[in-house]
């Protein structure tokens, strides 16, 4: 890309690139909310700023990843300061690709499940919840939801694979 993307492409960007940059924010936060805070900021950072993009030879996901570590910093700075928090450690908010991309390909994965497998995964590994809770919020029976997960798993596990052999 030789020039800044224009905002009717942006859409497009968006789609590219919401998961990887959503896997770098709450893989450093290990809060969903906040890390979907601060993926809604980067964006809309990011549309606000699109005229002020210079590419220089870099991808558009190296500017977004940039303005994230910049709502990263800004958030914990707020965090520290009001919960007297130790400092963020900076060496944290370098941007690591690979990681991102693993993420993003999982959560890409997670969402062609079908729906209750799909369902039965959000609960058990988002949520954390017990194979008795989720059975229980899925009106399911414990066996079932054992089934699905393992279904879902095992789906994952050859979306993956193909993935990372294909």
């Amino acid at each position: 890309m030789t020039r800044a993307p224009d905002k009717e492409r942006f859409a497009d960007l968006y789609e590219a690139n919401f998961d990887r940059i959503y896997a770098y924010v709450s893989r450093r936060l290990r809060d969903r909310t906040a890390a979907q805070d601060i993926t809604s900021d980067v964006f809309h950072h990011a549309l606000a700023n699109l005229d002020s993009y210079e590419p220089r030879g870099i991808p558009f996901a190296a500017w977004l990843f940039r303005i994230a570590a910049n709502k990263l910093y800004d958030y914990r700075q707020q965090q520290q300061y009001e919960q007297k928090l130790p400092p963020p450690n900076l060496v944290d908010q370098q941007v690591e690709y690979e990681e991102a991309e693993q993420a993003a390909q999982l959560f890409a994965a997670v969402r062609r499940l079908p729906a209750d497998q799909r369902r039965v995964i959000e609960l058990r590994f988002v949520q954390e919840k017990s194979i008795r809770e989720t059975a229980e919020e899925l009106q399911r029976s414990e066996g079932a939801v054992k089934q699905l997960q393992l279904r879902g798993i095992e789906a994952l596990r050859a979306s993956l694979g193909e993935v990372s052999h294909g």
